[in-house]
């Protein structure tokens, strides 16, 4: 690009003005991401892209997916990026969470990093990539309830593939340090409720103890994290190379004094292949169905349930990868990496367009109080679309 860095129209002051607009609405996850949305489909719209908006049966949530470019392609980029951000409730912030504030080569902000930061800078593109003769689509996929579960990118790849739209690459903007990454772990996340009979402390035999037999879950977990150790594939690239089981907390109980008559266990399992999780969630249902056997014989009416939180699949590296292969051409990296963190790209990978992540800011960042992006990071992104934009002008 070769505006002069005080010119209105240079891409990184467009993208400090939208970075700042986004900031502006407090599109915590709970509250809903509608009016962000809204936003973006006006400032596409203005920019020439063809703009589906898809709200959700309640109307406060939307996904967004805008279009530059020929039509009817499957060959052009998806730039994926979620608009929800985490709460600040109980954080201590120096600035203001939902005011853009500028501080020593810093944008400070929550979502700032994770993740509008890539968004404002797609958007501010858009008018550079409207103006290419683009031989190849680019598509903006914008979604709600990522970071309560992935459920708006869960909708979007759905319907994506029910309209037959697809790509040739996607590329998730989570923050990586503008690095490219391959491949992270899935995150399938659960609570068990258990519901047993109350009673008086000095009568056990009277009482069916949730907190007791919700332990006695959260000991078997504990197990089946032992026995994930043996199942590592050979070659796993990740790190631990097995998959993972955490027990976040055990709730229930009133007092001392008292049988606690529900409990609930919540946990996490982080796998490396499909097969593991079928395994945990076979052990641990055969357990819970022989706990709630001998819970009933003393309360008919207790049980063990566990309730789906989400479950979102990893991000499988390959061996031909062509979103892979573009940002490494596109950033000059010579390699690929791996991280720990969860993301939305295996669900574009799973309905088979090729996925990496690269996007400004480090996850080191998100959802800290005094949240910032480096604003060197944000230009390093915009000189990387604007590669895309010279590689879109060309067929695949």
């Amino acid at each position: 690009m070769t505006l002069a860095p005080d010119d209105p129209q240079n891409p990184l002051e467009r993208c400090k003005a939208i970075l700042a607009d986004l900031v502006a609405f407090p599109s915590v996850s709970s509250d809903g991401n509608r009016d962000i949305t809204d936003y973006l489909a006006r400032k596409l719209e203005g920019y020439g892209a063809r703009v589906t908006v898809m709200p959700d049966e309640t109307g406060r949530q939307a996904n967004l997916l805008a279009t530059l470019g020929p039509e009817g392609r499957d060959d052009g980029v998806i730039l994926s990026g979620h608009t929800d951000v985490v709460p600040v409730a109980d954080q201590s912030w120096t600035h203001d969470p939902f005011t853009l504030t500028e501080q020593d080569g810093r944008l400070y902000g929550r979502g700032s990093c994770d993740m509008k930061g890539f968004v404002a800078a797609c958007v501010a593109m858009a008018p550079v990539l409207g103006a290419r003769n683009l031989a190849r689509p680019v598509h903006f996929a914008f979604t709600h309830d990522e970071e309560v579960g992935c459920f708006g990118a869960q909708r979007l790849t759905e319907w994506m593939k029910r309209q037959g739209i697809s790509a040739r690459a996607a590329i998730i903007g989570e923050p990586s340090l503008m690095q490219v990454i391959e491949g992270h772990k899935g995150c399938y996340e659960y609570s068990t409720h258990v519901t047993g009979l109350e009673g008086h402390g000095s009568s056990p035999e009277l009482g069916v103890n949730a907190v007791e037999y919700a332990a006695r879950i959260a000991v078997k977990l504990a197990e089946l994290r032992e026995a994930l150790k043996t199942r590592a594939p050979a070659g796993c690239p990740f790190d631990p190379p097995h998959s993972t089981i955490n027990i976040g907390g055990l709730q229930g109980g009133q007092a001392h004094n008292i049988i606690p008559g529900t409990a609930r266990l919540d946990w996490e399992m982080r796998p490396v292949q499909d097969s593991d999780a079928g395994f945990v969630k076979a052990e641990l249902a055969a357990l819970c169905t022989h706990l709630q056997d001998q819970m009933r014989t003393r309360h008919p009416q207790a049980e063990i349930r566990t309730r789906t939180i989400a479950e979102v699949v990893g991000l499988i590296p390959e061996t031909d990868n062509p979103a892979r292969a573009l940002m490494m051409a596109l950033t000059g990296a010579n390699g690929a990496g791996l991280v720990p963190f969860g993301t939305e790209a295996g669900l574009f990978q799973g309905i088979g367009i090729a996925s990496v992540i690269c996007g400004p800011g480090s996850i080191a960042q998100a959802h800290k109080p005094d949240e910032y992006i480096e604003i060197s990071q944000l230009a390093r992104c915009l000189d990387v679309l604007d590669g895309l934009a010279d590689a879109l002008c060309h067929p695949a």
